[in-house]
């Protein structure tokens, strides 16, 4: 290849040589275009000379923190509407907007979830009808108290553009506990709906009974009734024998994939198939003791494609094929909590067979120099995956350092900046914050929507450090005599809630 070459032949057009060939443009596009890719990489440099990049391969992603101050995000889904919807486990369902953040509460039923804090129950999966544009409908499972005990249904709303409204309840009265109660929710490619359940933690009892709907994969008309060509055509149940599943998602080729939480060893990575028997509690992982074997040739189970031991506490995934990274394609990324010892943190990528049946490679050794093992440096608990299905990129919800949740909570952006290209250079930030680190004073930004609203300022261990009414469009603070470490900054007005994390060092 040589050397660009100007020809000047008239005021208006330039000719390069390229490849040996002569090649003709008119002078202001190319003006403009080079103009347009030296302001993407002034940019691309610009960001990342402030922020954590990630190498996968080739690939350079670029760390952001798009929402703080969370109570335990859940489930987040990518909607038809160009929209993050995400459950907090306290109770509320949260739509958030990918290029700033900034979210609106937009169901709450904090009222009714018996969250305490400790324990696992709340408002759990989450997902959209198949044709949300045109029917607008959202499928929510949450657990509820009936007397003294808890109780999990699935309900539909209607999305009426601020609120969701109109509930339905479509199964009421599941098992629940204080753990092991699923559940995620996924719609499949017959536009069915699929619900993980837990085994309440009675041991598996519930999982080999085919009357209970606990410990089970439920399979659900998007009214509600039950699918005629359900393995029992009067029953939910799809398949049974599981313990406590927290991951759901669909490859292209319509497989039904789940990640499954194990007692003590053998977390589990499966394919969901109709009628089949997942083993627990008699069987852990493969089908590998005598016992086992024994049981599983008389049961019809199904192994998974692979386990974990120790338990890492395997929860939500997703399936990535997008050409941003091109290193996890036909790969499922997979949220890992990190086990009680919290020693396996992580998000794990899965490579499948061109034909999605098997596994080619997989973080599986638990090694921190694992290639197939990212984010181990956070020392947080994963939670769930969701990805933007148009640039590719990936966020990450967090739930803190300890079991079962500690703040505040995180949702962080990877992007490959430089395929994502100029597209997003017109989007304006309702809240900025810089420099950033900062060690004598930072400056406080809004957009001039945000006037007369209010913001708070904290620490990640959760003391209020400064707050106010936002008058003006900045706002500076005297930093100095703070700590050195991690703050953010929540903005609450009329578009909604924003936070921005920032240093002081």
């Amino acid at each position: 290849m040589h050397k660009f070459r100007s020809l000047q032949s008239t005021p208006r057009m330039t000719a390069f040589f390229f490849n040996n060939k002569c090649i003709v443009y008119r002078s202001r596009i190319i003006f403009v275009a080079m103009k347009k890719i030296a302001l993407l990489f002034s940019l691309i440099c610009a960001v990342q000379m402030n922020a954590q990049t990630w190498q996968v391969g080739n690939t350079t992603l670029t760390e952001s923190d798009l929402v703080t101050g969370l109570s335990l995000p859940w489930e987040m889904v990518w909607g038809a509407d160009d929209f993050i919807w995400c459950t907090t486990r306290v109770g509320k369902v949260l739509r958030i907007d990918p290029s700033t953040g900034t979210y609106t509460s937009v169901l709450d039923k904090t009222s009714l979830i018996p969250y305490s804090g400790g324990s696992e129950p709340g408002m759990l999966g989450m997902t959209l009808h198949p044709d949300f544009l045109n029917t607008p409908k959202v499928y929510v499972v949450y657990n509820y108290t009936q007397g003294n005990n808890v109780k999990e249904r699935l309900s539909m709303f209607d999305w009426d553009g601020t609120s969701l409204v109109n509930e339905v309840q479509l199964i009421n009265a599941i098992g629940g506990n204080s753990i092991h109660n699923g559940s995620r929710l996924v719609i499949t490619a017959d536009q069915k709906i699929l619900m993980s359940t837990g085994d309440t933690g009675d041991g598996g009892v519930s999982s080999q009974n085919l009357s209970s709907l606990n410990g089970k994969m439920l399979r659900i008309n998007l009214d509600g009734s039950i699918p005629s060509d359900n393995p029992d055509p009067a029953s939910y149940v799809y398949s049974y024998g599981h313990r406590n599943s927290q991951g759901l998602a669909v490859g292209p080729t319509g497989i039904i994939y789940s990640s499954e939480h194990g007692q003590n060893s053998s977390d589990e990575f499966n394919i969901i198939e109709p009628g089949r028997n997942y083993g627990w509690p008699s069987v852990q992982g493969a089908c590998n003791t005598t016992a086992e074997i024994a049981y599983c040739t008389a049961n019809n189970v199904k192994e998974p494609l692979i386990e974990w031991t120790p338990c890492r506490a395997v929860n939500g995934i997703e399936f990535y094929n997008h050409p941003a990274i091109p290193e996890w394609n036909n790969c499922i990324l997979m949220a890992v909590l990190g086990g009680i010892p919290n020693n396996y943190e992580r998000m794990s990528v899965l490579h499948l067979s061109a034909d999605g049946l098997s596994l080619t490679t997989a973080d599986v050794s638990g090694s921190n120099t694992n290639s197939d093992a990212f984010f181990q440096s956070f020392n947080k608990r994963l939670r769930d995956i969701c990805v933007n299905p148009h640039d590719g990129s990936v966020y990450i919800a967090l739930n803190g350092s300890s079991y079962p949740g500690a703040g505040p909570n995180t949702i962080k952006k990877f992007q490959n900046l430089v395929w994502a290209g100029v597209q997003n250079e017109g989007v304006s930030q309702n809240l900025n914050v810089y420099p950033n680190p900062a060690s004598e004073r930072v400056t406080v930004e809004f957009s001039s929507n945000q006037l007369g609203g209010n913001y708070s300022v904290y620490s990640f261990s959760g003391a209020l450090m400064a707050e106010g009414k936002i008058s003006t469009l900045k706002n500076e603070l005297n930093v100095s005599e703070w700590s050195k470490g991690n703050y953010f900054v929540v903005s609450e007005s009329s578009v909604g809630t924003t936070s921005k994390t920032f240093i002081v060092q």
